[in-house]
């Protein structure tokens, strides 16, 4: 197959570069250059953002799939709209279990992806999508408003594959390794003082889960995600086994607390995974790979 990846620069989007590689496919990496691509694929540099600009580096390109890891708003959905009308009969779209946030209550079930009703979801392509500050506090919405748009109108056939936390690997985001580092030192991990449970999933299972939908044949929503919810204080008891260090909590009252707990929900929007598992992809349990993610975050 011949793959484009747009971003895949760093965390699970080069693991998942380097898993299309080994299984033999053409990829190509499309980002503005600032990390270089794995050896083996093929690196246009270009700002996506920029639409004359990566149609120029694009040129008459043509590719059987297209990965789109960095696509945060619907004026970016749009331009890739646009972009790649006539360039790929199939585009997948990372997206994250952030899209339920709005939906989630305590003590409520896990969600399936039929829960958002994309057909309801407001795109307003007017909102100031491009500036970073804006963006970054609408980062649910801005996700929201992307499916919705290619939902509607991708002149393609569209995966949304919507990720729960990743952690593990080259994470730098920092999320995990806050937990293990405050547990390690014996320092107090805030809570809430109802916490809610949120999906996860390691960072090599979903870049493999994302390089298995490139192949596949189904379209729609998928919720990518370990079988097993956890609540921050489960999440911490099992980085207390792996450290050897028992977790110390602490619930501040009124405001989130100082320094931010990243898993400090409350909330619950986690994610029902029957849909992966009846196309045939089947997660592992927490328990089974955060001991390896904690090594990872102490090295």
């Amino acid at each position: 197959m011949d793959v484009c990846v747009i971003g895949g620069s760093r965390h699970f989007g080069r693991r998942l570069v380097e898993e299309l590689r080994d299984a033999g496919a053409s990829v190509t990496v499309v980002n503005r250059g600032s990390t270089p691509a794995p050896p083996g694929v093929t690196h246009l540099r270009a700002d996506r953002d920029d639409e004359g600009g990566l149609l120029a580096a694009l040129g008459g390109r043509r590719f059987d799939a297209v990965v789109d890891q960095v696509c945060y708003t619907p004026v970016q959905a749009a331009v890739a709209a646009r972009v790649f009308a006539g360039r790929t009969p199939r585009y997948l779209l990372t997206s994250t279990v952030e899209v339920y946030a709005h939906l989630g209550r305590p003590g409520g079930p896990p969600l399936p992806e039929q829960a958002l009703d994309l057909s309801a979801e407001p795109v307003d392509l007017h909102l100031p999508w491009g500036e970073p500050e804006f963006a970054n506090s609408r980062y649910a919405e801005g996700k929201r408003q992307a499916e919705a748009l290619l939902t509607r109108s991708a002149p393609f056939d569209l995966v949304t594959v919507r990720t729960a936390h990743v952690l593990g690997g080259a994470d730098f985001t920092g999320r995990l390794a806050h937990y293990v580092e405050r547990i390690r030192r014996g320092l107090p991990v805030a809570v809430h003082p109802a916490p809610q449970r949120a999906s996860f999933v390691h960072a090599p299972e979903i870049a493999r889960f994302l390089a298995r939908a490139v192949t596949a044949e189904f379209t729609g929503p998928v919720n990518a995600a370990s079988e097993r919810p956890l609540d921050v204080r489960e999440l911490c008891a099992l980085v207390g086994r792996a450290t050897g260090v028992e977790p110390v909590f602490t619930t501040p009252a009124g405001a989130p607390p100082t320094p931010p707990s990243p898993f400090f929900f409350d909330r619950c929007y986690a994610m029902d995974t029957t849909r992966a598992t009846r196309l045939g992809f089947r997660f592992s349990p927490v328990t089974d790979w955060l001991p390896r993610a904690v090594e990872e975050a102490l090295a």
